[in-house]
């Protein structure tokens, strides 16, 4: 069966510290959204792991685990326009395919280490708008599953001073 791995990282190298909520509650958040989905499967091997959450680390562990699999590494369109800065950006394309999923008014970056762009359904959603719902008290039905919706709100994550 094919599956999906869903990571949280432990500590991302280009957010500044009180950026994200802490990793467990990303974890809590992530399991809650693949819930029930065979295919997805929620990875914490990022917050186990000491020190900044590289890819390129998690890649070679996935690939040293599924010598044969045909391993892809989805990013966002947002994300792709710092990839080639990502540490040994340049080694993932042997280990993974790097596909780049597109998000309504971001512009793909034509980079070699880019092996495909992905069309995804305009759903102009980013996890930056939805903490600055939260900060602003603002509903985000509809926008994250309701078990996270739940979760952030009990937790009171992404509230102002956040």
């Amino acid at each position: 069966m094919l599956s999906a791995i869903a990571r949280v990282a432990g500590r991302p190298p280009f957010k500044r510290e009180g950026q994200a909520a802490p990793a467990e509650d990303r974890l809590a958040m992530l399991c809650l959204a693949v819930a029930g989905d065979r295919c997805l499967v929620a990875d914490d091997r990022e917050i186990r792991r000491p020190g900044p959450s590289y890819t390129i680390d998690t890649v070679r562990e996935l690939r040293r685990e599924q010598p044969g699999a045909a391993l892809c590494l989805l990013i966002g369109a947002d994300a792709a326009g710092d990839f080639p800065q990502w540490r040994e950006a340049e080694a993932i394309p042997s280990l993974a395919t790097v596909v780049v999923l597109t998000r309504p008014g971001m512009t793909v970056p034509d980079h070699p280490l880019i092996a495909q762009t992905l069309e995804v359904p305009a759903v102009d959603i980013s996890a930056t708008s939805v903490r600055a719902r939260c900060r602003r008290g603002e509903s985000i039905r509809y926008l994250v599953p309701d078990a996270v919706a739940r979760y952030i709100a009990e937790r009171g994550l992404y509230t102002e001073g956040d």
